[in-house]
């Protein structure tokens, strides 16, 4: 039993011990290319999330991973069967619901740590902000800094390319599709279109990218380079980043100038 996974411990010890961070992993339910599977960044949140509170309970950290949220925001692969949309408002509203259990039961630091792209949570913070819950946000693809996604990819990819398919060969291998006689991945090489416009592709004039126009087969990034040994690497320094940060977030007191140091 892993007291520091909800779903796995139980109400004798959550009733007679205390949580200071909880951790809540959101993911999405979507295609990615054609060989990881729909559930890839629910597998991924839970995976990353703990495997960084373990490590930060064997520090001391009281910490407590919550169940993922395995839906986020679809409305780019409309387009795609089964990809399961919540809109952003409700999930703001999920995230809001969920923010207040985790006040009725005294935790008052939340680290919210999302595995999907689509899932654009400032808004979220910016309005839970001044309650009595402070929240954390941590898009784990985006917080491996370029020169250590250079030492391990080639080209780590947006969606289903090579960083998360090393992540699926490294943690969840019997759930990657490949090809039976030739032993390759069942994916495509992940090109994507450009837009008709420079100022769109070049990154200086946004929209949201309808994924049936932009891509193939949903992938974004070549997967075939991808090795268990790089995903291994990557969730290495994850977990080191993260726990530290849950261990610092545990033993932070919280005052009027929290998260700043006091005057």
């Amino acid at each position: 039993m892993r007291h520091w996974i909800l779903e796995e411990t139980n109400y004798g010890h959550v009733r007679d011990n205390r949580y200071d961070v909880a951790v809540l992993p959101l993911g999405a339910t979507e295609p990615h290319n054609l060989h990881l599977p729909y559930g890839t960044d629910i597998f991924e949140a839970s995976q990353i999330a703990a495997q960084a509170a373990e490590a930060a309970w064997d520090h001391g950290a009281r910490v407590v991973v919550l169940p993922t949220v395995p839906y986020g925001t679809q409305t780019n692969q409309h387009a795609f069967p089964l990809a399961m949309n919540l809109y952003p408002s409700t999930l703001g509203r999920v995230i809001s619901d969920l923010v207040e259990s985790v006040h009725r039961a005294g935790i008052s630091k939340l680290l919210i740590l999302n595995s999907h792209g689509g899932n654009e949570l400032k808004s979220v913070l910016r309005e839970l902000i001044g309650g009595p819950v402070h929240l954390f946000l941590c898009d784990w693809f985006r917080s491996i800094s370029a020169d250590v996604q250079a030492e391990l990819f080639e080209d780590p990819g947006d969606h289903a390319g090579e960083m998360e398919t090393a992540l699926a060969l490294a943690y969840f291998p019997d759930l990657v599709a490949h090809d039976p006689e030739s032993g390759r991945l069942s994916a495509d090489d992940g090109a994507v279109r450009s837009t008709r416009f420079d100022a769109v592709n070049n990154g200086w004039i946004s929209i949201t990218r309808p994924w049936h126009l932009l891509t193939t087969n949903t992938g974004v990034g070549n997967p075939h380079p991808a090795t268990a040994e790089s995903g291994r690497k990557l969730m290495a320094t994850l977990v080191e980043r993260l726990s530290g940060f849950l261990i610092e977030l545990g033993e932070a007191d919280v005052d009027d100038c929290f998260p700043y140091p006091s005057a």
